[in-house]
């Protein structure tokens, strides 16, 4: 993560040059940037699934016969001639006209993909100095981003994107959607087929978490799915396009402003809808949307000057709207809108009285990139409107739902802390508010499935502490090399140590450290042994051929409580990395300060200071990884202490089912804070090593930013001065 977080903000500073380096404004050159991450993105993708295409193909004399655009219809990629795969356009020389070979580039993805036709940028790149672009091209095929693993050029893409937003600081309540909340919003409705609607679709983020949804379910997506999107800007139209199209996928994007326009006509026929609109608009004219048959509750109020007071509810209608008699919604709004008063809590009551409110979520703020207000998470479900009232508690196991029951689930406490101004949600976190709602729908097996994978994935970082291959493909020993190499150099300080064992300041130093030495070594061997022996219980080893746990919630208390055992050890042994790092530093600097160790004949001094640099390069990453082993056992613990038998039940200021005639006393509010009451413990379960940590980092990344604002400073002025 930092290590990409470092690439991005490199990436980011060298395209920004263009602001200084070319004809183009600060929001005019946009598009040129991201269609060059684009098509490094395409070329990303392109490789990946050629080489699955490729081991596969049919073959004529031993010979496989040439990959073609329909090998990769279906594989979230797009298919790229010669011209415009992203290596030809880096070995370019400052002879070539790389401005028109980028066009051509261009040009040939869209005569192969219809959707992309007058999308991606082309005549921009002849604004830009010839040797710019060649610089342009080198950065952003990081040799560190051809070694990344996982998606990692989608990140960088949402991250361009982020940035751009947060320069052109859009009006209107627009904000770019986190992916973590996008991926919360799939996780709760999960979108597996049908029509899927965003009235609001920005860059089509929605529709690119939904077929990874689909593409996890070992479903093509293309076949499963059509994405219909609504998008006013024309430029973010484009960008929605290009995203979809370097996933592999076709999309329905018009331009329209919702509020007066319908040009998909899907009312009452989306399978799925989900929408990350403008919070709080107060512009939209009433008369003409006042006989919308998409606003079944009615004008949410109506200002003097005609205008709807405030939109959110326009919006909450439509989603209701589109939705068939099965179909389920699920949309960031404004916190306001869930205890809004006067004509929208009208509006808010006749909904509710439909049944079709089924889960509302409250997160914090600084989930979005661009400003840090809290929002809402609303979900809706069409098909619940025809439920009972829903099952007694003491059914074991039934679905809680109801088509008067509400889910209230307040995750302001729940949250990760990526940097000092952006909160988000690991994928832990995310999968455990997801089964609090599975819980909810009476699925309880998934909800035991996620608590023996947390445990199982907990084993398996414990695995990479003993052994694990780095980015080069070579394997190493997290937890040996830290011993080995604290061992190695103590022995090379030894012939020195000998001499001066009874020095008063040294000799206590020197004991503390071989204690150090001892303790890590006994519980490193703890460490494998208690592993070993967990490996091989079947209570928590996957059955073979299937990656799924079948047992009792009972066994896994059980198993939760012995590889909690193995989480404390490697909690352990990274304080004592630590400390042996500390004491090993120390004891270096007495030697060399205080008994000039370097003038020494026995002291090698060159040695001993490479064996320090090893060590304190190798250590933080036995620490990172022994962390992860505790980080996924707590996970499992989070669940089983919240929800111990495997059953959804009231959790005070995390989770509460609340009926119709609750939310009627409460004023038809449906703000879960209101009805959860706040957590007596604090959810972020740091201890203080880690948030002491955080706070070093933190203090780093802020001297780094005022580091790279200096420089930024200085190039500006030498630019003016020139």
């Amino acid at each position: 993560m930092k290590d990409i977080e470092a690439i991005e903000r490199r990436l980011w500073a060298s395209a920004d040059t263009l602001r200084t380096n070319s004809n183009y404004a600060s929001n005019e050159y946009m598009m040129p940037v991201l269609g060059l991450i684009f098509l490094r993105h395409a070329f990303s993708r392109f490789l990946l699934v050629k080489g699955r295409l490729e081991a596969n193909l049919p073959q004529r004399g031993g010979k496989a016969r040439a990959l073609r655009k329909e090998d990769f219809s279906g594989q979230g990629s797009i298919y790229l001639r010669p011209e415009a795969q992203f290596d030809h356009l880096v070995d370019l020389t400052d002879g070539d006209d790389r401005a028109a070979a980028l066009e051509h580039a261009m040009e040939s993805i869209e005569k192969d993909y219809d959707m992309l036709k007058g999308v991606l940028p082309k005549s921009e790149y002849k604004e830009l100095d010839n040797a710019v672009l060649g610089s342009l091209l080198r950065t952003f095929n990081d040799e560190a981003l051809k070694k990344a693993t996982g998606d990692v050029f989608g990140r960088i893409y949402e991250y361009f994107l982020t940035g751009f937003a947060d320069q052109k600081a859009h009006d209107g309540g627009e904000f770019f959607t986190p992916v973590s909340l996008v991926q919360m919003i799939v996780s709760v409705i999960e979108p597996d087929h049908g029509t899927v609607l965003d009235p609001a679709c920005g860059s089509g983020g929605m529709f690119v978490q939904s077929a990874h949804f689909i593409e996890k379910l070992q479903q093509n997506p293309r076949e499963r799915a059509t994405f219909f999107g609504l998008e006013k800007n024309a430029t973010t139209i484009r960008l929605g396009k290009m995203n979809l199209a370097v996933h592999g996928l076709e999309g329905k994007i018009q331009k329209a402003i919702t509020y007066y326009d319908d040009p998909h006509e899907l009312l009452g026929k989306a399978d799925y809808v989900m929408a990350n609109p403008p919070f709080n608009t107060d512009e939209v004219d009433a008369d003409k949307v006042k006989n919308d048959p998409r606003l079944p509750f009615g004008l949410p109020g109506v200002n003097k000057k005609k205008k709807v007071s405030n939109g959110n509810y326009l919006w909450i209608s439509y989603f209701y709207s589109y939705l068939n008699a099965r179909g389920r919604a699920g949309f960031v709004m404004s916190s306001q809108a869930s205890s809004a008063g006067r004509d929208e809590a009208t509006v808010r009551r006749k909904l509710v009285e439909t049944g079709a409110v089924d889960v509302m979520m409250a997160i914090r703020s600084n989930f979005f990139y661009t400003r840090t207000v809290p929002c809402e998470l609303w979900f809706l479900d069409k098909a619940k409107c025809a439920l009972t009232p829903g099952p007694s508690p003491k059914e074991r196991g039934a679905s809680r739902r109801g088509r008067d029951t509400v889910l209230m689930l307040d995750a302001r406490n729940v949250y990760t802390k990526v940097t000092r101004k952006i909160f988000d949600f690991s994928p832990g976190q995310q999968a455990n508010l997801s089964a609090i709602v599975w819980l909810y729908r009476g699925q309880r097996q998934r909800f035991l499935d996620l608590v023996a994978q947390h445990l199982r994935d907990t084993l398996r970082a414990a695995e990479q502490c003993l052994a694990k291959t780095n980015d080069e493909g070579a394997l190493w020993h997290p937890i040996a090399n830290v011993q080995q190499q604290g061992e190695g150099t103590l022995a090379r300080m030894e012939p020195f140590l000998k001499q001066h064992k009874d020095h008063e300041t040294l000799k206590p130093v020197i004991a503390e450290l071989r204690e150090a030495l001892k303790h890590y070594a006994a519980h490193n061997a703890s460490f494998r042994s208690t592993l070993t022996k967990l490996q091989t219980k079947e209570l928590i080893a996957a059955p073979k051929g299937s990656d799924k746990l079948a047992t009792t919630n009972a066994a896994l208390h059980q198993a939760a409580q012995e590889v909690g055992a193995l989480a404390e050890l490697g909690h352990t042994l990274a304080k004592e990395a630590d400390r042996l790092h500390k004491l090993l530093a120390k004891a270096h600097e007495l030697c060399e300060k205080e008994l000039n160790a370097r003038d020494a004949k026995h002291w090698p001094a060159q040695d001993l200071r490479r064996d320090l640099k090893v060590l304190a390069e190798l250590r933080p990453l036995a620490v990172d990884q022994l962390k992860q082993v505790r980080y996924h056992h707590r996970y499992a613990l989070w669940l089983q202490e919240r929800f111990p038998d495997a059953e959804l039940r009231d959790v005070e200021g995390l989770v509460k089912l609340v009926d119709r005639q609750e939310i009627e006393a409460n004023d038809w509010s449906l703000t879960p804070g209101r009805y959860v009451g706040i957590a007596l413990d604090d959810e972020d379960e740091q201890d203080f090593d880690e948030v002491m940590t955080g706070i070093k980092e933190d203090l780093v990344e802020l001297n780094n930013r005022a580091s790279e604002l200096g420089l930024q400073i200085i190039d500006r002025l030498e630019f003016a001065t020139a």
